[in-house]
């Protein structure tokens, strides 16, 4: 069982990764290597998994807080500002969705990935 688990966050990461990959390579001119958008990933999920922890009881601030926190990760880690950071993490989100989705339908994951709110 634990090696499932493994498995599951292993490619839900690379998933992520992906989604962040290609927001960065779309949204801004920076080079970006996949394990820049892994760290990204890592460090949006972690920054979201506690503004959910400590403030996701609060109803609707809770979630939009989580987000703004995943976004401001973003926004650390890649040039362009908020704007740029608020698309990056809208086509990451699209790509790990699309993503999940036909992983889903062939029956290999359940749709979920980390690093990326609400997939």
């Amino acid at each position: 069982m634990v090696l499932d688990t493994v498995i599951v966050f292993l490619i839900s990461l690379l998933v992520g990764s992906l989604g962040i990959y290609v927001g960065v390579s779309l949204a801004t001119n920076e080079a970006i290597g996949f394990g820049g958008a892994t760290l990204t990933a890592l460090a949006g999920a972690l920054a979201w998994g506690l503004v959910s922890f400590f403030l996701g009881w609060l109803p609707l601030v809770g979630a939009l807080l989580a987000l703004l926190a995943w976004v401001g990760v973003i926004n650390l880690r890649h040039s362009g500002g908020w704007g740029t950071a608020a698309l990056i993490g809208v086509v990451a989100w699209l790509v790990a969705g699309a993503v999940l989705y036909a992983l889903a339908i062939g029956g290999l994951v359940s749709a979920s990935a980390v690093g990326i709110p609400g997939v």
